[in-house]
Order: C-alpha cells, then structure tokens, then sequence
C-alpha cells in the first residue's frame, strides 16, 4: 500500500531451483529482484506490503502461510541470504564473531566455546585470513571483499539449502568480484545447495548460473538456459541489455543504450511495459500484456513480436 494506493510490486513470477543449480535473476534496478528474494524469505513489512495470491512453495510448504516464529525455523537452517552492502548489513557495534554466533545460536543450543569455534571454522571456510584473531574485528576494521566474506559466512553458518545472494559483487573491484564468486560456486559444490544470484551485472550471470530468469517492472520477460540467453535472446530487453556490455572482439564506436527509464510501480504502462522504450513495439503492445510463453525447449519470453524479431 502506497499514497497512491495498492501497487502490485511483482506479479507473475515463478520460477524453480534444484539442489545444486544456480538462478540468475536480472534486470535493472527497480525491476523487482529483491522484492522477489524478501517475499521468499519473508521479510517484507507487513503491512504496508502484503501477498495478495500465489505460494512460495520450499520443501513441500508454502512458506506464505507460515507464522514468523514458523519462518524463523526456516531462515538458517532452510534459506539464507546474503544482503547488498555489507557495511549496512552488519551491526557495526557488534564484532564480526559475535554476529556469526548469533546466527548459529538461534537455531542449535551450543555451549559458548563450541559457538566461538564454529564461526571461526567459517570464517577460515571463506577465505579470511587469521581467522581465529579476526574473529572479534568489527565491521570498519575489515575490507569490502572481506566484509562481504563475513556475510557469505553468517548465510551458510547453519548449512542452508537455497542461498540468496543479492548484488553480492557490488561495490567490489573486479579481482576482488572474481574471488566471492569463484567462492560462491565452491560453497555450491561443497554443501549442494541451490543459489539464487540476483544481479544488474551480465557478466556475473555467465560466470556463475545455469539458467537466467530477466525481470522488468515487475514481470518475468524472459528465462532460459544461460547459453542461451547471450546466444539467441528473445526479448528485445534481454538483447538491449546484452548491447549495453561492452565486448572485447567487436569493434564498437560507442555502447547501445536502451532509451528512456523503467516507469514507477503506480505509473506503469498498461499493456506491455517495455513497450515505451522498445524500438519494436507495434500497436498492440501498448493495449495488451504479453504472456510468458515457452517458444522454444526451455526458452520462455514474452513478447508478441519474439518469434518473428528472434535472432538465426
């Protein structure tokens, strides 16, 4: 709920993950990814946000349906997930160890000295150096790769299933980005979870998923398999997107901008709502919202025109 009223912030999204597998959820900021991600964990305010209908179905429960002391039983042990900006999202009066312990110690009863060597044994589980002496560094003694260390460290203290990761590169030089997502895809490997990495980079997106599920204003436009996407987009937005990289084995003048902005929730066209800025839009995508439908094996888009604009 809004001064303007009810806004649908996301609708008509689904989407499913396999233990093991990597999602990566893309788009620009405001297209709904981490609105998507807290609905899930079950972490938006309620009121002024609400779940108007559909389920969110995670080891044969609707997690919509569960009370808050129920979905603190699953947030841990269940789903974890690494918010953006780990200078904000760590308590900067409280030391890195005693923030790590307290995760583990809302879901196992364990005696003070057996907390202290778990989240040591994590903290050298992502990469931090002299683990058990960094242990009670707060938050501003430490680098931004390395708080960002620390954050991936609370998330899997109770060995969840499914990751959210949301930007978690952002903010990072490149060297630094490179070494949470060789991490990322170790962890995976390691304890078998599925991930969900929610990114504006599609550079992240090759590197780590398996299949990519593109968001904007609010809607699914396009998933598939992740070589999929940068071979053969469908959408007009997926490809705008893709323009906007630069490349290194093509000569390019200047990078392809996707003209005008991503309208606001109240504002929303009301047929397709890439149509104002798409460069394909024909009238019938000003009056009605295309479907997602699957054009191809494991290849959805919805566009009216995706068959017909759809590269060789």
């Amino acid at each position: 709920m809004t001064g303007r009223g009810e806004v649908n912030a996301i609708e008509e999204v689904s989407f499913s993950l396999e233990e093991g597998q990597i999602l990566g959820i893309v788009g620009e900021s405001g297209s709904g990814k981490s609105v998507t991600a807290l609905t899930v964990m079950g972490l938006l305010p309620r009121p002024p946000a609400r779940i108007a209908a559909g389920e969110v179905l995670f080891g044969g429960r609707d997690l919509t349906r569960l009370s808050e002391r129920e979905m603190q039983t699953v947030r841990g042990p269940g789903i974890s997930m690494i918010f953006q900006e780990p200078m904000t999202s760590l308590n900067p009066v409280f030391s890195i160890g005693d923030q790590i312990m307290e995760t583990i110690a809302a879901h196992e009863r364990l005696p003070q000295a057996e907390l202290r060597r778990r989240a040591i044994a994590m903290l050298d589980k992502v990469g931090i150096p002299s683990a058990a002496r960094r242990l009670d560094d707060y938050p501003h003694q430490m680098s931004g790769g390395q708080r960002q260390r620390v954050m991936i460290a609370m998330a899997l203290a109770c060995n969840p299933k499914l990751l959210i990761a949301d930007e978690p590169t952002t903010a990072l030089d490149v060297t630094i980005q490179a070494q949470i997502l060789d991490l990322l895809m170790d962890l995976r490997d390691e304890f078998g979870m599925g991930i969900v990495i929610i990114t504006h980079n599609m550079g992240v997106i090759a590197e780590t998923a398996d299949r990519v599920m593109v968001m904007y204003a609010g809607r699914v436009i396009e998933e598939a398999p992740v070589a999929t996407i940068f071979d053969r987009p469908l959408h007009p937005y997926t490809r705008g997107l893709l323009e906007c990289v630069p490349s290194l084995t093509e000569d390019r003048a200047r990078l392809v901008a996707i003209p005008g902005t991503l309208p606001e929730p109240a504002r929303r066209p009301s047929g397709c709502r890439f149509a104002p800025r798409c460069l394909h839009a024909e009238p019938a995508c000003g009056t009605a919202i295309p479907l997602l439908e699957t054009l191809e094996p494991g290849h959805s888009a919805a566009c009216f025109r995706a068959r017909e604009l759809a590269p060789p």
